[in-house]
């Protein structure tokens, strides 16, 4: 009886002593934090869940939605967090009793000289439970889970990601839409200046090279349409791989850049950055995961200790399996300590510290990324708009000298070589124009991504 008590009182003791842990504890490494961005006033305001809806595009939010449903990397980011979660309930297993139940019925038939067969008839119920001494198991299980939360994360990056490509392609669409009008109008503009040299040259005010040269420009108009074409349908089929649908189902959007509204953003302190981005906390939380990961491959070092039980009843009639006259149990209680294997444990422990400080770099070098990502999308918006400014007057400019020389045409006080040069000019301004617009837009996407676009954390992260 004494010894039961004994036995019983270690068991439980075991229990409660089977929550310590060894190995180094997290910290998270020292990182700079501006204080504020540059150029830019922090305030603490972020972009809300559904930021590019702050572009008032109705297109825009139905292709995002598409995108949500159909895209097949945001799919393959969903497939690998649901492998990532299997993992960690696998890896949380050995924290609980394993419990098995068997039934076993018997006959054995005897040699013709013995007088009949036997049977025999047995049930049992095993249990075994390694104790978690020193951690290893419960470290092990929160690696996994660990590893699980950066799938978490890694899928909220794939489908920021996803919503910035989005933006960027319809930008692009609309763009184009607005560079082939353009290129269209400018063809017609041409046209209608080369019949007003024909028309001269009737009359003997204008001379066949000043006809030719300026179906030089016709024809130069003309060929500017099919490049712009074959890239309005690139970038139409490259946003049906976005949403996941063949070219055919999707149409390319309506309208142009100019009636779309580029929002301002306002972002907040420069601190909250690393709780912000997906792909920062994706890198931390696989730091940690390797921090425990240190911590199993201290462990292994130390003993275990496993205690199993047994019982069931056997019975040669099936009416007696049950009876307490064929119930049987063992209860073993069992420690193993390593001693030598051949250096298995010593380059096991090596090989997650080198592990962990991959991972400490990787972690700082996202942190540095984020800081420097947000501070280049800031100066982008910023000379973007710029940039988009000027380019106004310059078309303004170039559009009023481009007026002054037709009406001198039609009067025939003009030359060819002004005529020449106020259409080119106007021309590539327009052109240039279009594409600062999308230039601006596209940084302000960019802006969203790298201030981690709609994802929030939670709270207790």
């Amino acid at each position: 009886m004494k010894y039961k008590r004994g036995l019983f009182f270690g068991i439980v003791m075991a229990g409660f002593l089977a929550g310590c842990s060894v190995g180094p504890d997290y910290e998270r490494p020292k990182t700079d934090t501006p204080p504020t961005w540059s150029g830019a006033q922090g305030r603490d305001e972020w972009p809300g869940l559904t930021w590019w809806r702050d572009f008032h595009a109705a297109e825009l939010d139905r292709l995002m939605q598409a995108a949500h449903d159909g895209n097949f990397d945001l799919a393959i980011a969903v497939a690998r967090l649901k492998q990532a979660n299997a993992q960690a309930a696998i890896a949380g297993a050995p924290l609980l009793p394993q419990v098995d139940a068997g039934l076993q019925a018997e006959r054995l038939r005897q040699p013709p000289s013995t007088p009949a067969g036997t049977k025999q008839f047995s049930g049992s119920l095993s249990a075994s439970y390694e104790l978690d001494f020193w951690g290893q198991l419960r470290d092990q299980a929160e690696a996994a889970r660990l590893t699980a939360a950066a799938s978490a994360f890694d899928r909220e990056t794939a489908e920021l990601t996803l919503q910035s490509a989005v933006a960027n392609s319809y930008f692009s669409l609309l763009s184009l839409n607005e560079r082939i009008e353009l290129a269209q109008n400018n063809l017609k503009a041409s046209e209608d200046v080369l019949d007003a040299f024909k028309a001269r040259l009737e009359v003997g005010t204008a001379s066949a090279l000043d006809v030719a040269q300026q179906e030089n420009v016709v024809a130069t108009q003309r060929a500017v349409l099919p490049p712009l074409i074959e890239q309005q349908r690139q970038a139409r089929d490259a946003l049906a791989v976005l949403v996941g649908v063949n070219p055919e189902g999707v149409a390319s959007p309506a309208g142009n850049l100019n009636s779309v509204r580029l929002p301002g953003v306002a972002p907040g302190l420069p601190s909250g950055l690393l709780q912000r981005r997906p792909d920062v906390q994706s890198a931390e939380a696989k730091l940690q995961s390797a921090n425990q990961t240190v911590k199993a491959a201290t462990a292994a070092f130390f003993p275990t200790i496993n205690l199993t039980a047994q019982g069931g009843s056997a019975s040669s009639t099936l009416s007696d399996l049950f009876k307490p006259a064929g119930v049987f149990y063992s209860v073993i209680a069992g420690a193993s300590q390593p001693i030598f294997h051949g250096g298995a444990l010593e380059g096991g422990k090596q090989l997650a510290e080198g592990q962990y400080d991959e991972q400490v770099a990787t972690y700082r070098k996202a942190v540095v990324s984020a800081f420097a990502d947000v501070e280049d999308a800031l100066a982008a918006v910023e000379q973007e708009d710029r940039r988009e400014e000027a380019d106004k007057v310059v078309v303004s400019t170039a559009q009023r000298a481009f007026d002054i020389a037709q009406a001198q045409l039609y009067n025939g006080t003009i030359d060819i070589l002004t005529v020449l040069n106020t259409q080119r000019t106007l021309f590539q301004a327009q052109d240039e124009l279009a594409q600062a617009r999308l230039a601006h837009a596209q940084a302000v996407v960019g802006l969203f991504k790298a201030l981690g676009g709609g994802w929030q954390v939670l709270e207790e992260s």
